[in-house]
């Protein structure tokens, strides 16, 4: 290694020791013939004080520069101690610097850049305090989740990323196949599917930290590509579903924020929330610092689209209606209600789940009141249907998503500030100046040919 510590582990302790760093110049102050600069990585800050043989050489080095200081840890008088640094006891007195790379003018200052600037120098706009507080704040809720499920029992399955395009949710991103010219792959929106698969193969208790993309009008609370914590578990019933979420919720919040969070949550039906709240995400929050989530149940599983002049589902077609709605499906389309359930927090939606239709006659019925041709089901859901055929366990599941609860917890308003890179909310990535134009020569290989638009 080339260093032996990093900026933010030196204290007393160590006075009298050589000590070997690396890291980022933060600031340079010059006083007459000395100077002193402070030197940061993502561990913390460290007062590096410089000779006068030093300051002649590196008075002006450009903020951002990387060094490698050599020296002795030295106890700063108790009167000079920086109680805001946690390393604010000692300073490393430099023997010697070597430059490892020198870094030109920054290009923005990152206290009161705009975010688009932001995002076009995202490794700059990374280094800041603040997105390093909330990257490992995301790192920190993962595991937190990740040692939940497991502890749960769950095991972790990773399905494809290059899927099916299937109706009634928002657009896909398509991708063209080369090997199978005028046929595409779509990105998938979630694992729904899949982790229904997964439960007709028996794995009764599955989870994912997942990647899922939907091409949809963007908000602070969107992104075209997002992560969510997919969970799906057999033989299970509306208040198994509940009782996991709560604890893991408590867990979570306990851990990244020292925060008890009270359980059971509150529930109440849709109806309740829309006539009480006019909106299905209430926020129920007292003030700074209340984290109020509750349940919202009874969803209608229909709802009449205008656009389509149809019926579609609220949530997806593979929820399960009421079993005293049963007979209502095809019929009184406005009085089923669903087996649906979400989990607000702060009047944001973060998970959102349902019991499933395991049951292929009960699946068939949804399929035909959404109308649904024989054709279209075969085409698009044919696989899924032939697997309910072959003994598939009662089931259910809920996906939380992860960006907007960590955005909760950050305090942050936009999930763009607990993603390492994000794209904008034009849906670009400014960064790599993306989406942006390919060759001919790859257009042809796919067999695709962009219609030009008329100027």
């Amino acid at each position: 290694m080339l260093r032996t510590h990093t900026c933010g582990e030196l204290n007393k302790d160590h006075a009298g020791k050589r000590a070997t760093l690396c890291g980022w110049v933060e600031t340079v102050r010059v006083a007459g013939k000395i100077s002193f600069l402070l030197l940061r990585d993502r561990y913390g800050v460290t007062q590096v004080f410089l000779n006068s043989g030093l300051t002649k050489d590196f008075a002006k080095v450009n903020k951002d520069s990387v060094l490698k200081v050599a020296g002795e840890v030295k106890a700063r008088p108790a009167n000079q101690v920086n109680k805001e640094m946690g390393t604010g006891e000692i300073e490393l007195s430099a023997e010697s610097i070597e430059i490892l790379n020198p870094c030109d003018p920054l290009p923005l200052d990152i206290s009161n850049a705009t975010e688009d600037t932001r995002l076009k120098h995202r490794y700059l706009d990374l280094r800041s305090g603040r997105m390093q507080r909330n990257l490992l704040l995301r790192h920190k809720v993962l595991k937190t989740i990740n040692d939940f499920m497991d502890s749960r029992g769950f095991i972790h399955v990773e399905t494809p990323l290059l899927a099916k395009s299937t109706p009634e949710g928002a657009r896909d991103y398509l991708v063209p196949s080369r090997n199978f010219p005028g046929k595409f792959f779509a990105l998938p929106q979630s694992p729904q599917i899949f982790k229904q698969l997964m439960m007709v193969a028996g794995y009764d208790k599955y989870y994912q930290i997942a990647r899922c993309l939907r091409d949809e009008d963007l908000r602070a609370d969107r992104q075209p590509e997002f992560t969510q914590l997919d969970i799906e578990m057999s033989f299970v019933e509306e208040e198994d579903m509940y009782g996991l979420c709560e604890n893991l919720m408590k867990r979570v919040f306990k851990d990244a924020l020292g925060i008890d969070v009270k359980t059971p949550f509150p529930r109440m039906s849709y109806g309740e929330v829309m006539k009480k709240y006019s909106s299905d995400k209430p926020n129920l929050s007292k003030g700074p610092g209340d984290y109020a989530f509750a349940w919202v149940v009874d969803f209608p599983m229909f709802e009449y689209s205008e656009t389509d002049r149809r019926y579609v589902a609220m949530h997806h077609p593979f929820t399960s209606p009421m079993p005293e709605d049963y007979d209502k499906v095809g019929k009184d389309m406005s009085k089923v209600r669903a087996r649906a359930y979400d989990l607000v927090l702060n009047g944001f939606e973060i998970a959102g789940g349902s019991i499933r239709n395991h049951s292929v006659d009960v699946q068939q019925r949804v399929f035909k009141a959404l109308q649904l041709s024989d054709l279209d089901v075969e085409a698009k859901f044919g696989f899924l249907m032939n697997a309910l055929r072959f003994g598939a366990p009662p089931m259910g599941g809920i996906a939380f998503g992860i960006d907007r609860l960590l955005a909760i917890i950050a305090g942050e308003e936009s999930i763009r500030d607990v993603i390492a890179f994000p794209k904008n909310k034009d849906a670009k990535d400014l960064m790599l100046d993306a989406p942006s134009e390919v060759s001919k020569e790859q257009l042809d290989e796919l067999g695709l040919q962009l219609k030009r638009s008329k100027s």
